[in-house]
């Protein structure tokens, strides 16, 4: 399918799980038209090869890239797209915290007593909530309560993961810079491994993770996509004919699918 680049500006690229077996897509968006305008191959910096060479000298008129915090993903883009700024995409940096904040209560929960453990039982997903949606009827906020009182560290890793969140909150790049040195500063300072970990993750990326204050983009947008292709593997009971999935994603920016199933 021949796509037009002539007014593509900002974009983001994330891969997606299609059919059985593992089997992977990188999809690259324009994030102005929000349509898909590459499907490629598998999940590795190489699936975008023939996109690199599909925009061809347009790729100078690329301005942000929204995407993971993938170092391989990372040198390709700084490669072949040399005056994008990159976007780390919110979604990925909050994954990021989760996996750690759960690795933490892993190790706890290990070294835990019997009765320390029928508290920390259970309590995986409601660490990873946000606050507002943990349910009254089941008693969520007083597991949560109970299981932060337990133990320090992971009281301390919980409330960091929550204030985290403020740094999308700020309006200009110095304050969040601010906010966000403050915030590892004070990860470090914890002595737990997953947050030295994390902090120096973000501070070694600072500069990616700041270009949101001045472009505004995120990869959200495909978490839609990634929707609206289920719906289609769904209906379609499976993928058999790739070449058809793959004009089925170009075209989804202009169609609505009721997700069902």
């Amino acid at each position: 399918m021949k796509i037009d680049f002539a007014d593509v500006r900002r974009i983001a690229s994330d891969e997606i799980c299609i059919g059985k077996g593992h089997r992977y897509a990188t999809l690259v968006m324009d994030l102005d038209s929000g349509a898909i305008i590459f499907v490629g191959e598998g999940k590795s910096a190489d699936s975008l090869v023939p996109f690199w060479k599909r925009l061809g000298r347009r790729r100078h008129r690329i301005e942000a890239v929204a995407m993971d915090m993938s170092s391989a993903y990372i040198s390709a883009v700084r490669g072949n797209l040399p005056k994008a700024d990159i976007v780390f995409d919110r979604f990925h940096v909050v994954k990021l915290m989760n996996e750690k904040l759960t690795t933490l209560r892993r190790q706890l929960f290990q070294r835990a007593t019997a009765d320390e453990k029928s508290v920390l039982k259970g309590s995986r997903w409601l660490l990873l909530k946000n606050p507002e949606n943990l349910r009254e009827d089941r008693n969520e906020e007083a597991h949560l309560a109970a299981t932060l009182e337990l133990n320090e560290p992971l009281a301390q890793a919980y409330y960091l993961k929550e204030e985290l969140r403020i740094f999308w909150e700020h309006t200009f790049r110095w304050p969040a810079q601010w906010f966000l040195r403050s915030w590892c500063e004070r990860a470090i300072a914890t002595g737990l491994k997953p947050l030295r970990t994390t902090a120096k993750t973000l501070m070694r990326l600072e500069e990616g993770l700041l270009n949101y204050f001045e472009h505004r983009i995120s990869s959200g947008p495909m978490e839609g996509t990634n929707n609206k292709t289920k719906t289609v593997q769904r209906q379609a009971y499976g993928i058999r004919d790739r070449e058809y999935f793959e004009l089925t994603l170009y075209s989804l920016h202009q169609t609505k699918y009721a997700l069902v199933g």
